[in-house]
């Protein structure tokens, strides 16, 4: 029994000190001068399109970390028309998606694999590609689990999303459902100390 209890332990550890490692959250965040700070938000701001300003999170917020997602945007047909139902992504460390970090579902709700999550609400989109789901900025508004690295998250960013739209043609039957693959990434935002 203590081997057992031991080797849980200790996979446990390694698997928080890889997660760190693959995310670059083993060392404590250098303090942040306003010059760097100044950068950051511009080099932020690059990564939207001019009509998705207001994506853009309150100037009290600073970037922690970026996640990518990878699933289905699940959708059930009512008779008339597509209703979006939920999303189910795994999310990852990195952008070939490799070190499977947590789980995005309904709510909409961030999980890590050590069970800290939250959820959010949505403050505004914009769709710079027609193809595609809108981007979004949501805000935080339950935190819940043992602590991690969601924990201090206040606002969400959904950008560069390919796929995700509900189907064009009716359904077959009412209560038939599809599951629209789609890729996106999330920016975690924390407010600045």
């Amino acid at each position: 029994m203590f081997k057992l209890g031991f080797k849980l332990k200790l996979t446990r550890a390694l698997a928080l000190l890889a997660l760190c490692t693959f995310t670059g959250l083993a060392q404590e965040p250098e303090p942040i001068n306003e010059t760097k700070q100044a950068v950051e938000v511009n080099y932020r701001a690059q990564d939207l399109p001019p009509a998705c300003d207001a994506l853009k999170p309150p100037s009290d917020q600073v970037a922690m970390f970026r996640l990518y997602a990878a699933g289905t945007q699940n959708y059930r047909w009512n008779g008339t028309t597509w209703i979006f139902v939920e999303p189910v992504a795994t999310l990852y460390a990195d952008a070939k998606y490799h070190n499977k970090v947590g789980m995005h579902y309904a709510g909409p709700t961030w999980e890590t694999n050590f069970g800290t999550k939250v959820t959010a609400a949505r403050v505004t989109a914009c769709t710079p590609e027609a193809t595609a789901i809108p981007w979004l900025l949501l805000q935080v508004n339950k935190t819940d689990g043992p602590g991690g690295i969601l924990t201090a998250t206040t606002y969400i960013q959904r950008i560069n999303t390919k796929g995700g739209l509900m189907p064009t043609a009716p359904g077959a039957i009412v209560g038939a459902t599809a599951e629209v693959p789609y890729t996106t990434e999330y920016i975690f935002f924390r407010a600045k100390n």
